[in-house]
């Protein structure tokens, strides 16, 4: 079995030494930072000033309907009080002109995580275990294809995570009152679920080159 072993274990290092390239030159360039984002969609940051100027746009029309509402011109639904209304515009104006900002820092929490999951050495691979490493290969090469898969999956939800934060404003835009705060929640969960799953999808690479 010496020889066997041999060409399988030269046959696996080449297929690792492929999928750790891949490794670090996708997942080097994704990240948890916009750079990227940015590289292939740079009109994502000439429209963030429209995006921002419809937030404001829409956190003050809501503020004018909702302040019809408690002056009874119009009946329909639970009425807010004014004064919590108006702080709670207050606030959410702030966090949508701000938006970028605070989602940098945001992006920068995350991206802690994922540089120790880039950066973590991996212990070495032996496949020269007798009859086991014709068995390993073989499962090798169907992880190899499951690599590339969950490869793509990581690029897709990291355009969606770029997404989420140059549209952040209008997320934002629809805390000003409690009629459309869930949208805001829905927006924040989608937001850190999306984190959540880049990192995962990094340990699952790294998982697959070890």
């Amino acid at each position: 079995m010496g020889i066997l072993d041999g060409i399988v274990e030269w046959i696996a290092e080449q297929v690792m030494n492929i999928l750790d390239m891949i490794n670090t030159s996708v997942l080097g360039a994704l990240g948890c930072d916009m750079e990227t984002f940015l590289r292939y969609f740079p009109a994502a940051k000439t429209f963030y000033s429209i995006i921002v100027a419809l937030a404001v746009g829409l956190l003050l029309l809501n503020l004018i309907f909702q302040l019809f509402r408690n002056f009874g011109i119009m009946q329909s639904g639970e009425a807010e009080s004014p004064v919590r209304l108006t702080a709670r515009t207050m606030l959410f104006l702030f966090l949508a002109l701000f938006a970028k900002d605070i989602l940098d820092i945001i992006l920068q929490i995350g991206g802690t995580p994922f540089g120790w999951l880039m950066t973590e050495e991996l212990p070495p691979i032996n496949f020269a275990d007798g009859s086991i490493a014709l068995i390993a290969l073989i499962l090798l090469v169907m992880l190899a294809w499951n690599y590339l898969k969950l490869l793509f999956e990581a690029a897709e939800r990291y355009v969606l995570l770029g997404v989420l934060v140059y549209t952040a404003p209008m997320a934002f835009s629809m805390g000003g009152s409690m009629n459309t705060i869930n949208i805001f929640r829905s927006w924040c969960r989608m937001l850190g679920g999306q984190i959540f799953m880049i990192l995962m999808n990094v340990w699952c690479l790294r998982i697959f080159t070890s």
